[in-house]
């Protein structure tokens, strides 16, 4: 564990974002070769290890590498030394529990029943890395038969496993509309046309979408998060952008969504005689832990472990092994008493020992799976 704790404050002083982690890929190759490894390059950044058991198949363990754009505010002697950037979301934990675990797997003496691919990815903020990786070819040329992967989780009690079968995290895309209208004073506004007022319409709109064009039992979002119009409080609105984001466990409700806005904004442009532009393409598919492999892995847990009730309208690009092998994603819980920041905020934090219990998990998949 202490040279996990190293490796997590290391990586944590060099955020880098999606595709620029090159500190981070150099940084990794370094501890990998000092293990004995011999580290192979991954797209621009990132990197793997194959581990040849001499078995037919391989099963795939994966941690992202990519951090946010967010200044960091935790007054601790490992903070980040890139200005503006920050390993909010847990990744350099990701990282070094991967690294524990490929040390553990030096040092093991036990005869696997599978190959291991220990996958460094990068970019899963965005734009996606894990879709690049696939499109590489890897997982079939080492004829990998499974994968999981983890994610810290602050709203679940530290050392605690979270999973579950089935749909488990959401599709997501990221919604940019903006209304053209007309500027007037506003002593005439019958000579404009209010962006603002077709804005507050829009939005009133698209809520009927989820709560009357979808089934009940199809959970999805629409959500718009950032309104900007308006010049002057005596101008009517010649523009107003609106920015927001769709989140569905089917990709086909996904797109119901994203086309029923499109209908909406048509019918707003006729009767106010403006303009709408709109894009709103998805982002990563939702990710569906496959129910056979779910019953393996949780004949594996050992300790505290949870099965979740719910999915939850978070994202990951996870999903894209997903539809090509079988997979499970799961969560680890770092909540504490001291620790409660969630993810991608400037404080969020976590004990390094909650990573011992993500390298006995991924331990124990690798001997029993």
């Amino acid at each position: 564990m202490e040279d996990v704790k190293t490796w997590r404050q290391c990586l944590h002083q060099i955020p880098e974002l999606g595709l620029e982690e090159f500190k981070t890929t150099a940084y990794l190759k370094e501890v990998l070769t000092s293990l004995g490894y011999q580290p192979i390059d991954l797209l621009e950044t990132g990197v793997y290890v194959f581990i040849d058991n001499q078995k037919e198949t391989t099963l795939a363990f994966r941690s992202d590498i990519d951090a946010l754009a967010i200044q960091e505010a935790n007054d601790v002697e490992y903070a980040s030394t890139h200005q503006g950037y920050m390993h909010a979301c847990g990744h350099d934990g990701h990282m070094a529990a991967l690294l524990g675990f490929a040390k553990k797997l030096k040092e093991s003496k036990n005869d696997f029943a599978h190959n291991f691919l220990l996958l460094f990815q990068p970019a899963e903020e965005s734009p996606g890395g894990a879709k690049l990786v696939v499109e590489t070819g890897l997982l079939l040329e080492y004829n990998v038969q499974a994968i999981f992967g983890m994610h810290l989780m602050p709203f679940i009690e530290e050392g605690t496993i979270a999973c579950k079968s089935g749909a488990f995290m959401a599709t997501n895309g990221e919604l940019d509309i903006e209304i053209i209208g007309k500027s007037a004073h506003a002593g005439l506004y019958h000579q404009g046309i209010d962006s603002i007022v077709i804005a507050t319409q829009l939005i009133s709109q698209y809520q009927t979408i989820v709560s009357r064009m979808l089934s009940p039992f199809e959970p999805s979002v629409i959500h718009i998060g950032n309104i900007e119009g308006g010049s002057a409080r005596n101008i009517v609105a010649d523009k107003t952008v609106l920015k927001g984001t769709i989140r569905a466990f089917d990709e086909k409700a996904y797109q119901l969504i994203a086309d029923k806005v499109l209908e909406i904004n048509k019918g707003m442009e006729q009767a106010y005689d403006c303009t709408i532009h709109c894009t709103c393409p998805p982002m990563y598919p939702p990710v569906i832990n496959d129910e056979n492999l779910y019953l393996k892995f949780k004949e594996n847990m050992i300790g505290n472990y949870i099965e979740l009730k719910e999915p939850f309208m978070l994202a990951e690009d996870f999903s894209y092994y997903q539809k090509e092998v079988p997979g499970i994603f799961f969560f680890l819980g770092t909540k504490t008493e001291q620790y409660t920041s969630g993810l991608h905020t400037e404080t969020f934090n976590f004990n390094e020992t909650v990573l011992e219990k993500a390298i006995e998990t991924y331990y124990q998949l690798a001997c029993n799976m």
